[in-house]
C-alpha cells in the first residue's frame, strides 16, 4: 500500500504481524506496577475496544504481555510500516488544508530523529505522548485525512472521540491531556490512569503538535544563559572561558549545550543515559563527550585556560561533578538543572550512586527503594550546590522541578522565611520582567513546503520586520528586540533544525502579528511555496499557568488560580486558531500546571490574515492583562502602551496601594 493507502486505512483490515523492534531506538523505561489484577483487566479491556472482535483473543494475550512488561499498552503490532517525519504538506491525502498541516505536525513529533522514546510515542520529557498507543495515532490520521472544513475532531487525552460538525471558523482540531479532576491529579494517579489507557501526560507540545525538535528551547536557554551571565559579570567581561552547568540531554533539554555555544561560555551538561548524549553528539548539538569525572576535570581546566567556548557532555550523574569541582576549586559561574523532575519516580531524574541499568531496574521492581534513593540524591545535589553558591556560583531553577522537589526530599533549599526557595526561578528573575511582562514569548513557524528556502525566506521576513519594529521601539525592549534579530541573522549558521523546516524567536504581539502577515502575503503571491504553520510553545506571556515556573513572578496570590491558562484556549478557539490544546502536567510536573496551546495555518487568504490579527493579539494581551493586575511594573507599561495603540483594547488596572498604608495597619 502507498503512504496515502495506508493513512486513509486507519486500523488496517487484516491483522498486521508483530514487529521486531529496532533494538538502537531510544526506549522509554518500563513504568511501575501500579494495577490490581481487576484493574489490568480493565486495561486490556480498554485497549481491545479499537479492534474487531476475532482479534481478541490474539491481541488480550500480548496486551498482557506489553502491561506486565512495560508497565502500559503501547500495541507496537499496529506501528505503521512508513517512517514517520514532517512530509511536504501535499504528500499527505487530505479534503482540508488544514486538516494537512495538523497531520504534518504530528508526524513531525513522532519522527526518530525528533522524539525521544518514538516507540512509545513519547516525544520528550520521558513522558510526554503525542498519543497513548498506535491504535490511536492510525485513527486519528484518518479522522484528519477525510475531515472536512466543517468538521472538528475533538481530542480526548491521545484518543480521537470523533469528528463533529461545527464550522469553517471553528478550529480543526480541539485537544485535551491529563484534564484531571484536581483530586486526582497527583503522580500516582497519573500512573493508574495511563496505564488504564483514559489519560496521558501531553508535556506542552508534545500533546499539542507543536514540537519543532530542541531548537524551541534553545532560544529559551540562550535567551536565559546570555541574561544570566549579564546579570553576574562585570560589563567589560565575557562568558568565555566560564562555566555554565546543568543536566540532562534527553528531549528538550538536549538543546541545552548549543545555547552554552551560542551563549559563548564552557557548557557541561551531565547526562546517565549514554545512548542520550551519543545522540545529541551526533546530531551536533553537543561538541564532546567525556566518560570519566578525572576526563572531565582535565578537560574543563585547559578549557579554562584558554578562554574556549567549548560543550561538553560527561556520561555521568551531575552530582557527582558538583560535588568533585568543589574539591578542585573550579568555579562555576552558572548552575542549573534540567532533568525531568516533574517525573521525578519514573526516570526523569536518576539518582547519584546508582548506575542508569540499576535505576531502571529498581524504577520497576523496587520503586519505593528507587524513590528513596532519588530523595537523597536530591539531598546530596542540593548540598553540593549550596556549597558553590556559598563561593559566588549564580545557580537558578530552570523551572523542571528541581527546587519543589529537593524541598518534598528535605533538601536544605528554603529562605529563611520558611515560605520561599533559597534559589529563584529562571522566569522570576530573567524571562518574567524581561520578556513575558513585555508579551514577548517564544513565537514559531513551520514551513511546510519541506523546503529550506523557504525556511530561509522566512527569516529573512522576519529580520526586516523586527528590525523595523525596533527603530521606534521604546528603550524598555529594545534589548530583546536585538537579541531576537541576532538570534534570527545566525540561526542558520548554528544548524538548528531537526525534523522540519522549523524556526522560533521572541516577539511581542506587534511583532507576532506582523511577521505572520507579511508571511500570508509571501504565501498568496507565490514567493512561499506552500502554507505556514504559526504556533508557540505553551512556555510563554499567557498560555501557563504554573506557580513554580511561568507564573513564578505573579505576587499578589494569584500564581496559583489557572484562569488565565483556560481564558486563553477558549479565547483563541473562536478568534482563528486552526487547532488549540490544554493540558494538565507539563514541564513542571502532573498536578503542578495547566497549560494551553494553539496551532494557526497561513495559507495566503484573507481569512487568514483576519485569523491571525484576532487570535495573535489576545494570544499574548490576556497573559499581559493578568500579569499588569498582578502590579507587574514591566506588565503595566506594556498594557498601557497597547491600550494607547488600541482603542478597541480595555483592561481593568489597579491602583497601587501605600507600603506605609498596610504597615500601619499591623
Amino acid at each position: 500500500m502507498t503512504f496515502k493507502e495506508q493513512i486513509l486505512q486507519g486500523i488496517p483490515s487484516e491483522l498486521p504481524q508483530k514487529k521486531e523492534l529496532d533494538v538502537t531506538v531510544n526506549r522509554a523505561p518500563k513504568r511501575k506496577q501500579i494495577l490490581t489484577e481487576e484493574e489490568k483487566k480493565l486495561a486490556i479491556r480498554n485497549a481491545l475496544r479499537y479492534f474487531p472482535k476475532d482479534w481478541h483473543q490474539e491481541l488480550a494475550q500480548e496486551f498482557k504481555e506489553e502491561l506486565n512488561e512495560y508497565g502500559r499498552i503501547y500495541m507496537y503490532r499496529f506501528m505503521p510500516e512508513y517512517d514517520l517525519y514532517a512530509r511536504p504538506i501535499t504528500d499527505y491525502p487530505a479534503i482540508s488544508s488544514q486538516a494537512a498541516g495538523i497531520m504534518l505536525m504530528i508526524q513531525n513529533n513522532l519522527d526518530h530523529a525528533v522524539a525521544q522514546h518514538p516507540y512509545e510515542l513519547i516525544t520528550y520529557g520521558g513522558n510526554g505522548a503525542v498519543f497513548q498507543n498506535w491504535a490511536q495515532y492510525l485513527l486519528t490520521m484518518q479522522y484528519l485525512a477525510t475531515m472536512t472544513d466543517e468538521q472538528t475532531l475533538h481530542m480526548y487525552s491521545g484518543h480521537p472521540m470523533g469528528l463533529f460538525p461545527s464550522s469553517k471558523d471553528a478550529p480543526r482540531v480541539i485537544v485535551t491531556n491529563g484534564m484531571m479532576i484536581p483530586n486526582y491529579s497527583k503522580p500516582d494517579d497519573w500512573e493508574k490512569y495511563n496505564a488504564l489507557g483514559v489519560t496521558q501526560y501531553g508535556q506542552m507540545t508534545a500533546g499539542s503538535y507543536m514540537y519543532i525538535g530542541p531548537q524551541g528551547i534553545v532560544h529559551g536557554t540562550t535567551i536565559t544563559v546570555m541574561n544570566a551571565f549579564r546579570k553576574t559579570l562585570k560589563p567589560s567581561e565575557t562568558p568565555a572561558g566560564k562555566i555554565f552547568l546543568t543536566a540532562g540531554l534527553g528531549g528538550m533539554s538536549g538543546a541545552q549545550p548549543k545555547a552554552g555555544n551560542i551563549a559563548g561560555c564552557i557548557t557541561i551538561c551531565a547526562e546517565v543515559n549514554p545512548n542520550a548524549a551519543i545522540k545529541r553528539h551526533e546530531q551536533g548539538w553537543v561538541d564532546e563527550l567525556v566518560d570519566t569525572i578525572d576526563e572531565l576535570v582535565n578537560r574543563v581546566k585547559i578549557a579554562i585556560d584558554k578562554e574556549e567556548v567549548v560543550s561538553i557532555a560527561y556520561k555521568g550523574n551531575v552530582v557527582d561533578i558538583w560535588e568533585r569541582f568543589y574539591d578542585e576549586n573550579i568555579y562555576i559561574h552558572l548552575g542549573s538543572d534540567q532533568t525531568s523532575l516533574h517525573n521525578p519516580w519514573s526516570g526523569g531524574y536518576y539518582p547519584a550512586g546508582v548506575s542508569f541499568e540499576e535505576a531502571n531496574e529498581l524504577i520497576t521492581n523496587q520503586p519505593e527503594i528507587f524513590k528513596e534513593k532519588v530523595e537523597d540524591s536530591l539531598r546530596r545535589h542540593a548540598a553540593a550546590v549550596n556549597k558553590h553558591t556559598a563561593r559566588g556560583t549564580y545557580f537558578f531553577d530552570y523551572g523542571n522541578a528541581f527546587l519543589l522537589e529537593a524541598s518534598r526530599a528535605g533538601a536544605d533549599v528554603m529562605a529563611d522565611n520558611g515560605i520561599d526557595f533559597k534559589y529563584p526561578s529562571y522566569v522570576q528573575d530573567i524571562l518574567g520582567p524581561m520578556c513575558f511582562d513585555y508579551g514577548f514569548g517564544p513565537f514559531r513557524w513551520v514551513c511546510t513546503s519541506g523546503k529550506p528556502e523557504d525556511l530561509d525566506k522566512t527569516d529573512q521576513i522576519a529580520i526586516d520586520i523586527m528590525s523595523e519594529i525596533k527603530a521606534n521601539a521604546p528603550e524598555e525592549i529594545q534589548q530583546q528586540m536585538q537579541d531576537n534579530i541576532t538570534w534570527i541573522q545566525e540561526a542558520k549558521t548554528n544548524k538548528l533544525v531537526v525534523g522540519s523546516q522549523a524556526r522560533i524567536l521572541y516577539a511581542d504581539a506587534e511583532g507576532r502579528a506582523k511577521i505572520a502577515e507579511a508571511f500570508n502575503k509571501a504565501i498568496a503571491s507565490g514567493v512561499l511555496a506552500a502554507p505556514v504553520v504559526l504556533g508557540r510553545d505553551h512556555h510563554d506571556v499567557s498560555g501557563t499557568d504554573s506557580p513554580y515556573r511561568e507564573t513564578s513572578n505573579i505576587y499578589d496570590g494569584s500564581k496559583y488560580t489557572a484562569d488565565m491558562a483556560i481564558h486563553n484556549v477558549i479565547g483563541d478557539s473562536f478568534r482563528g486558531a486552526t487547532w488549540v490544546s490544554i493540558h494538565n502536567g507539563g514541564g513542571v510536573g502532573w498536578g503542578e500546571v495547566v497549560n494551553g496551546g494553539f496551532g494557526l495555518l497561513l495559507d495566503g487568504s484573507p481569512e487568514a490574515s483576519r485569523k491571525l490579527k484576532n487570535m495573535l493579539f489576545y494570544d499574548v494581551n490576556n497573559g499581559i492583562s493578568r500579569r499588569s493586575w498582578a502590579r507587574n511594573e514591566e506588565a503595566l507599561f506594556a498594557i498601557k502602551r497597547e491600550m494607547e495603540r488600541t482603542p478597541e483594547l480595555k483592561v481593568t488596572l489597579p491602583i497601587i496601594v501605600e507600603d506605609k498604608l498596610l504597615n500601619d495597619l499591623f
